[in-house]
Order: C-alpha cells, then sequence, then structure tokens
C-alpha cells in the first residue's frame, strides 16, 4: 500500500491483477488429469503462455515469487511458476510452509473459542507490520487477549518455536531458475 512519501511514479499494479481473467482461470489453478480432452489441454497451455508472458513482464515478480516460495502456499500459476515447481523450489532450499488457518484468517471462531497462544505468535511473526487491532480480528478474539500473548510471549519466548531461517532472494532465483527452465531471473537489485 502506498505511503504518503510514495510518489506516483513508484505506485505498481501486478500483471496479475490487469490479467485477473487470465490467473484466476481453473485451468491454472490445479494439474490436468490424464484424460482431459486435447481442446481443455490447448486452453491450459494458452492460458499458461499468456500467464508467463506477464510474469516476465511484471516488475514485481522478484518479490512475488520470494512471498509465494517462502511466506505463503498458494495456489494456482504465481510468479511465472506453477505449484508443483514451488513445491520442487522449497525442497530444494530446505523450506516449509505452513499451511494458513484459513478460519483464523477469516476471522471465524467457535463460541467460547480458545485463542492458541503459539497461533498469536505465528500470526505476529508472520505479520509485523500489522496492526494489534487487525491480529485480533483475524483471530476472533479481543485486542486485550492478543496483547497478553504478546507480552507473556516476551517474558517467557515459546519453546520449541524456533525462528526459521529464510533463504536469501537470490537463492530463491537461482533455484527457481533451475527447476522451471528459465534463463537467471533478474538480479536483487530489481527486489523491494
Amino acid at each position: 500500500m502506498p505511503t504518503s512519501s510514495t510518489s506516483t511514479a513508484e505506485i505498481t499494479t501486478a500483471r496479475c491483477v490487469e490479467l485477473a481473467s487470465v490467473f484466476h482461470d481453473p485451468l491454472l489453478e490445479e494439474p490436468l488429469p490424464a484424460s482431459a480432452p486435447g481442446a481443455v489441454r490447448r486452453r491450459q497451455m494458452g492460458l499458461m503462455s499468456a500467464a508467463q508472458t506477464a510474469c516476465r513482464a511484471c516488475p514485481l515478480i522478484v518479490d512475488c515469487l520470494y512471498r509465494a516460495v517462502v511466506e505463503y502456499d498458494v495456489a494456482g500459476y504465481v510468479a511465472g511458476t506453477t505449484p508443483s515447481q514451488r513445491a520442487q523450489i522449497r525442497h530444494r532450499l530446505d523450506v516449509t510452509v505452513a499451511p494458513e488457518n484459513f478460519d483464523t484468517v477469516a476471522g471465524i471462531s467457535g463460541r467460547h473459542h480458545q485463542v492458541d497462544h503459539s497461533e498469536v505468535v505465528r500470526l505476529r511473526n508472520a505479520n509485523p507490520d500489522e496492526s494489534l487491532e487487525m491480529l485480533a480480528q483475524r483471530l476472533g478474539c479481543s485486542l486485550s487477549t492478543v496483547k497478553r500473548h504478546l507480552r507473556r510471549e516476551r517474558r517467557e519466548p515459546s519453546v520449541g518455536m524456533v525462528t526459521p531461517t529464510y533463504p536469501t532472494v537470490n537463492e530463491v532465483l537461482t533455484v527457481a531458475a533451475a527447476v522451471v527452465g528459465t534463463p537467471s531471473a533478474p538480479s536483487c537489485s530489481q527486489a523491494a
């Protein structure tokens, strides 16, 4: 999100947003079954080609690829990669991405829902710039509950919660280039 100091020239729109009809097409979400008709396979290849072209021209590809490999396990075609290619990249880099708890993200919680301490800490670490109010909303609890869990974490850091080490942007780009089989990805200087 642009800040007040961001100039209009610095605001960039991702190519996938401009081509939402391509990137949101169900044919890019999952691999086709072996029994898929030729016409469906050709349509999928056309969509894949359009998506590849858009991703390669996108000024946000480096950040998008890094986040899709290291931070989020997203579906579909993202940053010039398929889900299986991203899984291969993660495997080579020894990166594990925990699946999101979509009920928590959506703020869905049952009555008398007990907020899990490790979930509060995990969400805070995953979203350090997010307000505590937004975190409370995601967890479906009060702001005071979030603050209480974070104070507890400062006093008594969770045992067994190891701070993960993340690969560098260059490491992700190098492995991605090897897995996808494309020329070397843009340099780090293009990363945000």
